[in-house]
C-alpha cells in the first residue's frame, strides 16, 4: 500500500524533530486497537489510542492504551473544565486533520494539548497510527511524549465489562 498525504505528514513530523519511524501498511483495517494488536502479533496495551475528547468546547487529545479507557472525571480535573466530552467525527478531523481510527499521536492540523495516559510508558514499544487506519508505527513511549509535547497523567482506567471505546 503506498505512503499516502496523511501518512506523509505523519513521517515528515517525526523526521523534523530528529525521529525515525517506519511505518507499516496493512491491507486490512486496524480501526481499533484490537485490530491493530491482531495485525502486529502485540498486546492491545501497546496499542495507542488517540482520542480527541472536548473540555468545555475545546478539543484536547488524549494517548491511551489499547487495554484501558479515559476516565472522563480525570480527565475534566486535568483540562481544569466544567464538562468532558468525546469529540465527534467532524472535530476530531477539525482539530487533527484525520479521520477516527486513523488520528496519529502527532503532526495534527491544530496545536492541541496532549495528555499521555502513564501506563503508555510501561512499554518498551508502543503501536500508533500513521494518519490512515490501515499504516502504522512503532516507538518508544518516551520519544514520544517528548515529541507529542504530552502531558503525562494518570488519566485512563479499567475498561468495564462489555465497554470497549
Amino acid at each position: 500500500m503506498p505512503m499516502t498525504d496523511l501518512t506523509m505528514r505523519v513521517q515528515r513530523f517525526c523526521a523534523e524533530r530528529g525521529v525515525h519511524i517506519d511505518i507499516q501498511y496493512f491491507d486490512t483495517s486496524a480501526h481499533t486497537a484490537q485490530q491493530a494488536a491482531e495485525i502486529l502479533g502485540a498486546c492491545v496495551r501497546q496499542i495507542v489510542k488517540s482520542l480527541v475528547f472536548e473540555a468545555d468546547g475545546q478539543p484536547v487529545l488524549v494517548l491511551c492504551g489499547g487495554d484501558r479507557l479515559v476516565d472522563t472525571t480525570k480527565l475534566t480535573a486535568l483540562c481544569m473544565a466544567q464538562t468532558v466530552r468525546k469529540a465527534n467525527a467532524t472535530l476530531t478531523k477539525h482539530a487533527t486533520g484525520y479521520s477516527i481510527g486513523g488520528v496519529p499521536p502527532v503532526a495534527h492540523a491544530t496545536d492541541l494539548p496532549v495528555f499521555m495516559d502513564q501506563a503508555l510508558l510501561d512499554c518498551d514499544t508502543v503501536y500508533a497510527a500513521a494518519g490512515t487506519a490501515h499504516a502504522l508505527f512503532a516507538i518508544d513511549p518516551h520519544v514520544l511524549k517528548d515529541m507529542s509535547r504530552a502531558r503525562v497523567a494518570d488519566i485512563g482506567a479499567e475498561p468495564q465489562r462489555g465497554r470497549t471505546t
